[in-house]
């Protein structure tokens, strides 16, 4: 493996565990441990925890945070209250997706982006290139944090075991920060990328092997397992969830990935009024899930065509699924084709 890819804090845990270790966005990163099946079902049927420290967090402070916000985002953030978290996209002036992303809101002037791993450098000049517009600060932290997702059924017996605060009480897609596992200052984020429920839990990276083993031991009761890169793109496909680079990237409108709901066009961001115009006059293509009826795997780039052999789309996602047994994806098909 190249010598130019970045390590997480846990990364020799990884290693330690003989997980499967594969150059993604630019890291080393553990693809699976023990199977992907195994690690898919746990999520589904107890619980898995996850290293996805390669995602890049930017801190922003200013009393023109809010407004900048409101320009390089396509949702409204004018509607977060503190401790709540926006799903959203970053626009760019063409009408694609500079990437998508979460935002924290810790106050009108304090929020934090988390964004892909693989687009940390772009989203930052983006924003950058918008931010002397605005009396704003920003910070580029992603170096500086791990992240740990843990998910499934039992996330929240197993996390409570951890700390005083009432986990279920914490709303989906809300965040506290408070202490777990005698960690202090942990951020505790009611959020996920499998539709199992469960917590993200980010942390300096000078306690982040700390906070996996507490959280390794808590879980021998609850049936967790470490889950690869793998058993995340299997879980995300199942529940119909975007990839960037694959399903979104900066040549597909979020209206066209079904993400009109976090596009909020009564509000004016970059490029809106493309967007706008794009909603009004109709749209030409659209992403769906599919399944495969014949043996087989479609994959990102594989053309789709219609029973008369026409050509009306193209796949973007695809992998089989382990809780269904049988093979699924997304593609962007043609609307006139679809019935």
């Amino acid at each position: 493996m190249s010598n130019d890819l970045k390590t997480t804090a846990l990364t020799h845990v990884h290693e330690a565990l003989s997980a499967k270790m594969v150059p993604f966005a630019g890291y080393s990163m553990p693809v699976q441990y023990n199977g992907l099946k195994l690690e898919h079902a746990a999520v589904r049927e107890a619980a898995g925890m996850f290293d996805v420290s390669h995602m890049g967090e930017f801190f922003l402070d200013g009393p023109q945070a809010l407004d900048f916000l409101q320009l390089v985002t396509s949702n409204d953030v004018s509607r977060l209250l503190p401790g709540k978290i926006q799903y959203s996209c970053m626009p760019n002036a063409q009408g694609g997706i500079v990437d998508d992303l979460l935002v924290y809101c810790f106050s009108a002037q304090h929020f934090m982006l988390v964004v892909n791993a693989s687009n940390i450098e772009k989203d930052w000049n983006h924003l950058m290139h918008y931010a002397p517009q605005f009396d704003v600060t920003l910070r580029n932290q992603s170096e500086d944090y791990s992240l740990l997702a843990v998910q499934g059924p039992n996330a929240i017996p197993l996390l409570q075991t951890l700390t005083e605060i009432d986990l279920a009480a914490i709303k989906y897609y809300s965040f506290t920060v408070d202490t777990l596992a005698g960690i202090d200052d942990v951020i505790i984020s009611a959020t996920g990328y499998t539709g199992s429920g469960g917590f993200e839990l980010y942390v300096p990276n000078a306690v982040a092997e700390s906070l996996w083993e507490a959280i390794v031991k808590a879980g021998d009761s609850y049936g967790l397992l470490p889950a690869g890169l793998g058993a995340r793109d299997t879980l995300r496909l199942e529940m119909g969830m975007a990839l960037y680079g694959n399903d979104i990237d900066d040549n597909t409108s979020p209206l066209e990935a079904n993400l009109g709901w976090i596009t909020k066009l009564n509000t004016e961001f970059i490029n809106s009024e493309f967007l706008i115009n794009q909603k009004s006059s109709g749209l030409e293509r659209k992403l769906v899930g599919f399944e495969v009826l014949n043996r087989g795997i479609a994959r990102n780039g594989y053309e789709v065509y219609s029973t008369n052999n026409k050509r009306i789309g193209i796949v973007t996602s695809g992998s089989m699924s382990p809780s269904l047994n049988k093979a699924i994806g997304m593609a962007y098909i043609y609307i006139k084709y679809i019935s």
